[in-house]
């Protein structure tokens, strides 16, 4: 072993944990949110990766899923507020299918609050990153997720 693998081993092990999340936002409130916070230059955890959706009613339980498997410690999915959804009621379908997949991740052991569902207008870049710190907070203290994970053959 070269001394730079070295220290590249033993800087990971010594550097805390910080979980992966995955963002789902509509693009016509909660994505120009996210947009505004970091314009607003709004302080939040860079722990989020943002997947832009047309609505929030177009997530599926199968993206979740797909997320989880794929090594996501947590999911925040964020729409319209209800009466304001640019697809009339899109967001009240996420609405709806939100408490369903609680109570499915729950039935195959995700812990609840790894799966977050938010409210967030196009004007409320502050409160897109009290969302986003408040998520990670949860989320860092749920631990690394180990329901679900995709297990990758290391011989590969």
């Amino acid at each position: 072993m070269t001394s730079e693998t070295n220290m590249t081993s033993e800087t990971n092990e010594t550097a805390p944990w910080e979980p992966k999340i995955i963002a789902f936002l509509c693009t016509w409130c909660s994505y120009a949110g996210a947009d505004l916070a970091g314009v607003s230059r709004f302080q939040y955890p860079p722990n989020i990766r943002i997947v832009k959706v047309p609505c929030s009613g177009r997530v599926s339980e199968n993206m979740i899923l797909s997320a989880l498997k794929s090594g996501a410690d947590g999911i925040l999915v964020s729409g319209c507020h209800p009466g304001d959804c640019h697809f009339i009621s899109g967001n009240m379908f996420a609405r709806r299918r939100f408490p369903l997949l609680s109570n499915l991740l729950e039935f195959v052991g995700i812990e609840p609050g790894r799966v977050s569902f938010s409210w967030v207008s196009a004007s409320e870049g502050e409160q897109f990153a009290e969302i986003v710190k408040t998520v990670t907070e949860r989320v860092k203290a749920l631990g690394p997720a180990t329901r679900l994970i995709k297990k990758i053959d290391q011989a590969a």
